[in-house]
């Protein structure tokens, strides 16, 4: 059981059901949202700022992320978290990409950001869950 999960996602219902799901499918402890990249990546930068230069110990280690949000989208919060302060502070943290698109292009280009795990498509299941538990071990 992971100990926190971020989900990122603009649909309440999406993130409700994401949050209920892995609630009863134990599969985290926690779970945390944002409704658009910036939220999440804002999450993340008030973790780094109030570490005040110590370890972050109690952090997502797992994002189920939204490609497709107004504000900030998914692809811009991967390009931002690609880089080197988020990466030296957070870099055992993967992305599974959560998206109702099935463009195979979006799945090659998710494929290109080393954090991402994978990319499966809405909604989230108790099998999904079940099935990354042996990717994350």
């Amino acid at each position: 059981m992971l100990d926190l999960i971020l989900c990122v996602d603009d649909d309440p219902i999406t993130l409700m059901l994401c949050k209920m799901v892995i609630t009863r499918s134990e599969f985290a402890k926690q779970i945390i949202t944002a409704q658009n990249g910036e939220e999440a990546l804002n999450y993340f930068d008030d973790l780094r700022l109030n570490s005040l230069g110590t370890s972050i110990v109690d952090y997502p280690k797992l994002i189920f992320l939204d490609l497709n949000m107004p504000v900030m989208g998914g692809w811009e919060f991967l390009d931002h978290f690609s880089k080197e302060e988020y990466r030296n502070a957070f870099g055992d943290t993967k992305v599974i990409v959560l998206s109702s698109t099935i463009d195979p292009d979006d799945i090659a280009k998710a494929k290109t950001y080393p954090m991402v795990l994978d990319f499966l498509s809405k909604p989230i299941s108790k099998e999904m869950l079940e099935n990354l538990k042996s990717i994350l071990v």
